[in-house]
């Protein structure tokens, strides 16, 4: 493989010199830049047909090293495309990151039993709601005032797990490249940075879809799985035009070829900071949300993140590249042409 970078491109490869030398000793094969063949000219046969005339090795002039390029400085990377880029960039990760933990977390989470504790002959009390830790005298209050999750045990996070898995590869294959071509990048970007907080919103009111089955059994039901279904699907959906499509704006963001590593560099730290944190905070206050009998609370958080990344990505433009022109560029690039 051959170094592409801006700045390196014409330093001396070892790997490739490495490579040629296995080459001659191995294969017994010997390759000399320096020279190389040229055709002689043709003639024309008796009937008129042209004839390639023989090979001819030649000596191949060395060309004169080209000039060493310049690199951007750090400090002007830092131009108004690359930092709004760089926060939806953020602000995606985060909460396609704590989507991933939250969903399996509420799947699993006990479902609300609205009967009274039980008591027992013995004097014992059972609280069917201690598992989700409720405020003393809790009532649902419609309609954001309510808790529980939908006690899923493992087979069934693995079926939607499985459904996850296959939406996403559905529209990975079948929509995504045709919608992108017709859209484009930039409007594919910012029109599924509006469906994420569609998807948060209406997550937690899974657990108040109608059951065949009581608390605190599992949710079970066709209704039930239909809604999971369609939810997953706009979420999926979301993110299977938002995240090649932030590959690509962070790629044309870059100032300058010469810093273009660097600006993958900053995206990825900032992605894999922002997956890192939100998880931590997206838990705690999830767990805030159980305790005082709001199970949205953090989903409805997180829908509030999703808005703010969708303002941030209609700032953000797609870029070519080469926004910065160092002295001199310019005439190289018009001597070129």
């Amino acid at each position: 493989m051959e170094e592409t970078h801006y700045v390196l491109s014409q330093r001396r490869d070892y790997g490739l010199l490495c490579g040629r030398w296995i080459t001659r000793r191995v294969f017994c094969l010997h390759h000399d830049e320096s020279y190389s063949y040229h055709p002689l000219d043709g003639v024309d046969d008796e009937v008129g047909h042209h004839v390639a005339g023989d090979i001819e090795l030649q000596h191949r002039p060395k060309e004169a090293p080209p000039k060493p390029r310049r690199k951007l400085p750090f400090r002007r990377i830092w131009t108004p495309n690359v930092l709004f880029v760089l926060l939806a960039h953020g602000l995606l990760a985060s909460h396609v990151g704590l989507f991933n933990g939250l969903w399996f977390v509420f799947l699993s989470t006990p479902r609300y039993d609205p009967s009274s504790p039980i008591a027992f002959p013995n004097g014992t009390v059972v609280d069917p709601n201690a598992s989700l830790h409720l405020p003393l005298n809790y009532h649902p209050r419609a309609p954001f005032t309510f808790t529980g999750g939908l006690a899923l045990p493992p087979r069934s996070i693995g079926t939607a797990l499985a459904i996850l898995g296959v939406i996403g590869i559905t529209l990975q294959l079948v929509l995504y490249p045709r919608l992108s071509f017709r859209l484009g990048t930039i409007t594919s970007y910012r029109l599924s940075l509006l469906l994420f907080p569609t998807a948060y919103v209406l997550a937690p009111f899974l657990a108040l879809i109608p059951s065949t089955l009581p608390p605190p059994h599992p949710a079970s039901g066709t209704l039930l799985w239909m809604t999971i279904t369609i939810v997953l699907s706009i979420q999926v959906l979301a993110r299977t035009f938002a995240l090649p499509a932030t590959a690509i704006l962070v790629n044309n963001a870059s100032p300058h070829p010469s810093v273009l590593g660097t600006v993958h560099g900053i995206g990825q730290s900032v992605s894999s900071a922002a997956r890192t944190i939100s998880p931590v905070l997206g838990g705690w206050f999830y767990g805030l949300g159980l305790k005082g009998g709001v199970v949205g609370a953090a989903w409805w958080g997180m829908a509030g993140v999703a808005i703010v990344g969708a303002v941030a990505g209609g700032w953000v433009r797609d870029g070519d590249g080469h926004e910065i022109w160092l002295e001199g560029e310019e005439e190289e690039m018009e001597g070129k042409g």
